[in-house]
């Protein structure tokens, strides 16, 4: 199941408890203040996970997301600790298999919300503004066209629903309610100056990030820590500069290729998820493969 041509679908290490299965990370406890996060090469689409895996995804997100988080600690702390995955995984096969796609983190309590920062109008952004000319309540300029620049960042969160169901755009002072004013602003503030940084870094590779979203958990001190994964293709939408044209969906390197397939398909976008043809999956490698190299490769 687990062999590298046919990807990494499920964790087992000997030894450690399976605390949390999410869409694509196994996380298990090490301690009280320490877990282990291992990205599976599972793919989700419309919150549904499919059969197939995409051979070295989990790798690929894990090296992206480990890049971003070291390089913006000094703007916002994250839940990385500084420890090595040989000193937890000391049987050699597991650890042969796992090296690459999992990190040590701090145990963390998650807040209750998808920090989602936009930049240009794409995907549901685009469609809650041609229905009403607004995106989650903030009301922008008639005439954008689908991809179009945004006129500011936008912040515009949404809940964390349970396994299964849909997350829903939520308000700021709906974000405020459920986790106080204050933190909520330190979370908008935290996403902005995230994203910011990310675009300048991107660019210089010639790569737009249209959109992201970021988790984040208070520590034992209180302290705001971003988590999970970080500015990686299953979390933001990624285009190429060269081929960026507004007033229609641009190329990505993301699973945008994959739900362009799925909505060719009859299917009600409910579990079980449809099977993926073989060009299908390694298109898509590819394109994670290739945002790993522009984003983190040697500059040219």
């Amino acid at each position: 199941m687990n062999h590298p041509a046919t990807g990494y679908h499920s964790s087992h290490i000997s030894g450690l408890e399976l605390i949390h299965q999410g869409k694509v990370r196994d996380s298990f406890a090490i301690n009280d203040e320490l877990m282990m996060i291992v990205a599976s090469d599972r793919l989700s689409a419309f919150d549904v996970v499919l059969p197939d895996p995409i051979p070295g995804k989990g790798e690929i997100l894990t090296q992206i997301s480990d890049f971003w988080f070291r390089g913006t600690s000094a703007i916002v702390p994250n839940h990385l600790a500084d420890i090595d995955v040989a000193s937890i995984v000391t049987d050699p096969e597991q650890l042969a298999r796992v090296r690459h796609r999992a990190v040590i983190v701090q145990r963390l309590k998650p807040l209750p919300l998808e920090a989602i920062v936009r930049g240009y109008l794409i995907g549901s952004g685009w469609k809650d503004y041609q229905q009403s000319g607004m995106v989650s309540g903030v009301r922008l300029p008639p005439g954008l066209r689908q991809a179009d620049r945004l006129p500011e960042i936008l912040f515009t969160p949404s809940s964390k629903a349970p396994a299964g169901q849909h997350d829903e755009n939520i308000s700021f002072a709906d974000v405020a309610t459920t986790i106080g004013g204050k933190l909520a602003e330190q979370v908008r503030e935290a996403s902005i100056a995230l994203y910011r940084h990310a675009v300048a870094h991107a660019s210089r590779r010639g790569i737009i990030i249209a959109d992201t979203k970021f988790e984040f958990g208070l520590d034992s001190t209180g302290q705001l820590r971003v988590m999970d994964e970080m500015l990686t293709p299953d979390s933001s939408r990624f285009w190429p500069e060269e081929s960026y044209v507004p007033g229609s969906s641009p190329p990505s390197y993301d699973k945008q290729f994959v739900r362009d397939y799925l909505e060719t398909l009859d299917w009600d976008k409910r579990p079980p998820g449809p099977a993926l043809p073989a060009e299908v999956i390694a298109v898509t490698a590819a394109k994670y493969r290739e945002a790993l190299v522009r984003l983190t490769g040697p500059s040219k």
